[in-house]
């Protein structure tokens, strides 16, 4: 079965029903990509099948057989970094970091989609992505420096070349607001998702 990983096509010998999210890790060892959940629910896994942001734990690697596949690896690197790699950096986003590729894939999306997002676009396209340590408010404001850095590099986006922004936790299985532990005090900053929506 032959597969195509950031713009190199690959041959791999695994089960048609074998999540791409294994076979990205274990037969390409590309180990950017996480497993948080193993059911398309944290968004630690995510992807870009042509273009569009998909949960690799719950794809089997036989549907994106013809399809392009780009994980973070092929976004940018430390010598060229993408422009939100590059605003993760400036603005130390990460805690533990784990989630963070899932993060950085669902941004990108978005900003290919939409290179000027507002708020509630923000909040809309990262709801599916969790942060156990509560970056919200950071990777909010990460993505709109990312954001202004390509408006003003006059960055143009070709309708052909657009990605969609697809969520694929739908909003009944999405963890409620505070479901990632107890906050520690009276003025603890909010936790999950709906905390990009308070800042």
């Amino acid at each position: 079965m032959k597969i195509k990983i950031n713009g190199t096509e690959r041959e791999v010998n695994v089960s048609p029903e074998t999540p791409l999210l294994w076979v990205i890790r274990e037969e390409l060892k590309m180990t950017g990509t996480k497993f948080g959940c193993g059911m398309g629910l944290c968004g630690a896994c995510t992807v870009h099948q042509n273009g569009v942001a998909i949960r690799s734990c719950i794809t089997p690697v036989s549907s994106v057989v013809g399809m392009e596949i780009t994980t973070i690896e092929g976004i940018g690197d430390e010598q060229n970094p993408h422009t939100l790699q590059q605003a993760w950096q400036d603005l130390n986003v990460p805690q533990c970091g784990y989630c963070q590729s899932g993060q950085l894939m669902s941004a990108s999306a978005l900003l290919a989609q939409n290179p000027n997002p507002s708020d509630s676009d923000i909040v809309n396209a990262m709801s599916g992505n969790i942060c156990r340590c509560g970056t919200y408010p950071r990777i909010k404001k990460a993505i709109k420096v990312a954001a202004e850095n390509l408006q003003a590099s006059v960055v143009e986006f070709s309708p052909t070349s657009q990605v969609t922004v697809q969520n694929p936790v739908q909003s009944s299985q999405a963890p409620a607001q505070g479901s990632y532990g107890p906050t520690q005090g009276p003025d603890a900053p909010a936790q999950g998702p709906d905390a990009l929506a308070q800042r």
